[in-house]
């Protein structure tokens, strides 16, 4: 585990925190940790990859119902992907 990925962790955490109760049902949010904890213990991305598709799901579902912005909802996504092994290179 890096200190990336511990730092990606903190942000979905705070995130959840900040604006889970007010914008993110209580199923979305532990759809949200249960994928990022799956995230920070995997040693593959295998291990990661249905935890991947169901942030990215749930983002895309959030975009399509007006409830979270995509700038957002993107950053969402993006910090739980770097809570895995494997982060993309920009």
């Amino acid at each position: 585990m890096t200190s990336e990925r511990t730092q990606a962790y903190g942000r979905v955490l705070r995130t959840l925190e900040d604006v889970g109760p007010t914008k993110l049902h209580e199923s979305e949010q532990e759809r949200i940790r249960d994928a990022a904890d799956t995230l920070i213990f995997a040693t593959t991305l295998e291990e990661a990859r249905e935890a991947l598709e169901d942030v990215d799901a749930l983002a895309e579902h959030l975009v399509a119902t007006d409830r979270w912005g995509e700038e957002r909802a993107a950053e969402l996504a993006q910090d739980v992907l770097a809570c895995g092994p494997l982060a993309p290179v920009a």
